[in-house]
């Protein structure tokens, strides 16, 4: 099959999640005999013609000139670009700037779109911003040929909103097995006793939520905040919480051996996340064997069912910080790391991937019509 990629800023992944999966998935497929292109920003640090078989194309991306109304047009001009190329499949990752231009996508092409999570259930966005993303999400999930959900909370409610079935095929990580206990002295903790969380700092992550169970909470085992605090809704916490010394702003951290031996040797990793499909830090979090205190949704307890805490209000965080060990519960850890072993795996999903391409490619009357 003839395959493209549209919707991320391109491979090998410099920005996020859905890079990532780009770069795991076009690689694995030309392994397996697809002629596949996936489609960069111009300026994107990679700048070669071709990435270990996958053809990348270039397109203008003025993003860095107009901010987010720039990837509107990176977007119209990857789909143009899509429409003289006669793809079998297209495969878009997200909706939020490109389902505008849906009339334009090549209509001998099979469209498959990766639905993300609730993008207008955001509250950092304005409230014209969210009324558009409810829009843009409408146009994406009529116009699609097949949609794909990356959480069951996600393929739930494309059914009841949009009367519409999606495969649900969710998101990977790798297993981490070299721990080091010695990279804890760099952030001045000891090996399970403390805690931490580890998100964007947005209202619907639940960090405030958190660190009120903290406050309330007479011991005062150290928790780590990971995540770019320079922000309004930052400094609203860091000034909220500013007399407990326990709460500790590390700010952003992206070396991975870091965040996997903290997230291992911790005694509760906490999940706020209430808004999106699968996110990857869970995964991460699951795959260093950290024991999860999640949000109480159903994304969150679609990944992890029972092999978790839960909690929805500051009370329950302080109940849980009481009363629960990580030691006590070494058998809900492993059912986390197995689970990432045996389900969400990038071979296991790559796999699921190109089954679902395969399937739509043969039962499509889209492909009929080429033939």
């Amino acid at each position: 099959m003839k395959i493209a990629i549209l919707g991320t800023r391109g491979v090998p992944n410099y920005y996020g999640g859905f890079e990532q999966f780009a770069e795991f998935f076009s690689v694995y497929l030309v392994q397996k005999g697809h002629e596949v292109y996936c489609y960069n920003s111009h300026n994107h640090p990679f700048q070669e013609k071709s990435f270990h078989g996958v053809n990348i194309i270039h397109q203008h991306d003025p993003e860095y000139k107009f901010g987010t109304f720039g990837q509107f047009i990176y977007d119209y001009n990857c789909i143009m670009d899509s429409r003289q190329r006669d793809f079998d499949i297209i495969l878009q990752l997200g909706y939020t700037s490109n389902s505008i231009w849906f009339f334009l996508l090549p209509k001998k092409s099979i469209i498959i779109t990766n639905m993300d999570g609730l993008e207008w259930k955001r509250t950092k966005y304005s409230k014209p911003v969210q009324q558009f993303l409810k829009f843009a999400e409408r146009l994406a999930a009529i116009s699609s040929d097949f949609l794909v959900s990356d959480s069951l909370g996600i393929k739930k409610f494309l059914k009841e909103k949009y009367k519409k079935d999606s495969t649900y095929i969710a998101y990977g990580a790798y297993p981490f097995t070299n721990p080091n206990e010695a990279i804890l002295k760099e952030y001045n903790v000891e090996k399970e006793n403390y805690n931490m969380i580890m998100a964007r700092f947005e209202p619907e992550n639940n960090l405030d939520m958190v660190l009120e169970g903290v406050a309330m909470n007479e011991d005062k085992t150290p928790i780590l905040v990971i995540g770019k605090h320079h922000t309004k809704y930052g400094a609203y916490l860091k000034n909220k919480f500013k007399d407990h010394e326990n709460i500790r702003f590390i700010g952003g951290l992206y070396n991975l051996e870091h965040l996997n031996n903290l997230r291992y040797y911790s005694n509760l990793y906490f999940h706020g996340h209430s808004v999106g499909g699968t996110n990857p830090s869970l995964l991460e979090a699951m795959a260093s064997k950290a024991l999860v205190v999640a949000h109480n949704n159903d994304f969150n307890k679609g990944i992890l069912k029972e092999n978790s805490y839960y909690f929805s209000n500051p009370q329950e965080v302080k109940n849980i910080l009481n009363t629960i060990k990580k030691n006590d519960n070494l058998q809900l850890v492993q059912n986390n790391f197995d689970a990432i072993v045996n389900e969400f795996n990038w071979g296991k999903i790559n796999g699921e991937y190109l089954q679902l391409f395969e399937d739509c490619f043969s039962k499509s009357d889209k492909r009929k019509h080429k033939q």
